[in-house]
């Protein structure tokens, strides 16, 4: 591994050079007569060097491996398996001032993409229903007449990027039906969904949030000079 790699870190976002005193990263190889012959079982382990998080990230990966006896060394395969241990799973982290309930159910329909498609899409129907009704304040009884009545609250690009998943095969379909209801989708179509949520989460309240904080703070601003000069 090199001295040092750029990457972001899933917790806080930081995008940093970690250097070697900030990761490590070990190969555990075994084969006590297994069918599949040599594995090198990895580990990697990253230390975010944001001195506000300093969070840790543990990944995994499991691949073939055999002995080369021209260089003496292993050569290793491709990865056949990897793991995202901590954080689990490929899910970006969210401030806490996001709804719990909407962070719950993208975090779930995350992990839960690849194993169950149709269990992660319902989720994430569940959760663009849950911040529409939070944010825009809009709850009616199906979710698709809920994004209709969107098109004169948000943008035109935002409600095209959610009326074209929405007009995808079955999530389409099941858009206009109860929300608990099993959708079957393909992980690439309930990708798509969970990609809909990470954008809107943004858009909505992380925009929200920074737009509040920059005019709470022109406002602490003006009264901090409008003292200065009545002190004068």
């Amino acid at each position: 591994m090199a001295n040092s790699i750029n990457r972001r870190c899933p917790f806080c976002g930081h995008h940093g050079t970690i250097t070697e005193d900030r990761f490590s990263h070990a190969i555990h190889r075994f084969e006590h007569g297994n069918k599949h012959g040599m594995q090198a079982f990895e580990t990697s382990v990253f230390v975010c060097p944001n001195e506000a998080c300093r969070e840790y990230t543990l990944m995994a990966e499991l691949a073939d491996t055999k002995w080369n006896g021209s260089t003496r060394e292993y050569a290793t395969a491709d990865p056949k398996a990897n793991w995202e241990l901590i954080p689990p799973g490929a899910y970006k982290q969210f401030p806490s001032y996001v709804p719990a309930p909407i962070l719950a159910d993208y975090r779930e329909a995350c992990l839960i993409r690849e194993l169950s498609p149709k269990a992660s899409a319902t989720l994430a129907r569940r959760c663009l229903q849950g911040m529409i009704r939070d944010f825009w304040g809009v709850a009616k009884s199906r979710l698709v007449d809920e994004i209709d009545a969107l098109r004169v609250k948000v943008d035109a690009l935002t409600w095209d990027a959610i009326d074209a998943v929405r007009s995808i095969g079955n999530i389409g379909a099941h858009m206009e039906k109860d929300i608990n209801l099993v959708v079957e989708v393909d992980p690439d179509e309930a990708g798509l969904l969970i990609g809909l949520i990470e954008t809107l989460i943004t858009e909505w309240y992380v925009n929200r949030h920074e737009r509040e904080r920059r005019m709470a703070r022109l406002v602490d601003v003006a009264k901090e000079k409008k003292d200065a000069k009545s002190g004068i």
